[in-house]
């Protein structure tokens, strides 16, 4: 279980850096006003996405589902990992949106400011601290 649970990690580890990344990606092609920018973006954006970004995702939640099914009596009594769960699922959304907007771009690189996506670059960093908070110090009520 050591083994999975480390590649686990490897996974959430590679997953989040896709996540911090790619909407920093749409900062800089919501911000482009040439073709071969916004070329150049879509091209990026399209690789972290499905050569690194969903992949990670895949392969963080296929082990954390092992993980969970392997000790499901012990980590489904606590309230902290049923929060988590449902903060990775918050995280699977925001993947999803991530796909939506690189689309998005992808047609109009103006639909949404350089503003926009700065803010919302940084909206995994909650998500980040509260998982790792609930998962190492595993709070009690």
């Amino acid at each position: 279980m050591l083994w999975v649970k480390a590649f686990h990690i490897i996974g959430v580890v590679c997953w989040f850096a896709g996540i911090f990344y790619l909407p920093r990606l749409f900062v800089y092609h919501a911000m482009s006003e040439d073709q071969i920018s916004k070329d150049r973006f879509e091209i990026m954006e399209r690789k972290l996405f499905w050569a690194i970004m969903t992949p990670s995702a895949v392969f963080a939640v296929v082990l954390g589902a092992w993980l969970l099914i392997a000790n499901h009596g012990y980590f489904m009594a606590w309230w902290w990992m049923k929060a988590k769960l449902g903060l990775v699922a918050l995280l699977i959304g925001y993947h999803y949106y991530c796909w939506w907007y690189m689309k998005a771009l992808r047609k109009d690189a103006q639909f949404r400011s350089h503003k926009f996506f700065r803010v919302y670059n940084e909206l995994p960093v909650l998500l980040l601290v509260a998982i790792v908070i609930l998962i190492v110090v595993k709070p009690t009520l």
